[in-house]
């Protein structure tokens, strides 16, 4: 089950840190965009840290309020839940 968890986990972070990429690569090409709702989505579903690190180095969504204080809290909530989570299950 942890494993699972774990893949999860991870497929979910690599998808939102590319996300974050295309999207800033589409905003300097002036093309199509990804909804705002699908980046912070990623986020709330466990891809919190893998959003985190795409506006980090992607230098992207550092002005607008929702993802720069947003992204820190989602952040620091889903890593007390998966503390808990291992603490009573581990």
């Amino acid at each position: 089950m942890l494993n699972i968890i774990l893949l999860y986990l991870l497929i979910v972070n690599i998808v939102a840190f590319l996300l974050y990429g295309v999207d800033k690569l589409k905003a300097k090409k002036g093309k199509w965009r990804v909804r705002e709702r699908l980046l912070l989505g990623m986020a709330v579903v466990g891809g919190s840290l893998g959003a985190l690190l795409g506006v980090k180095v992607w230098h992207h969504k550092t002005m607008h309020k929702k993802f720069r204080f947003g992204m820190p809290v989602i952040v620091v909530i889903q890593l007390v839940c998966v503390c808990l989570f291992l603490a009573k299950y581990r």
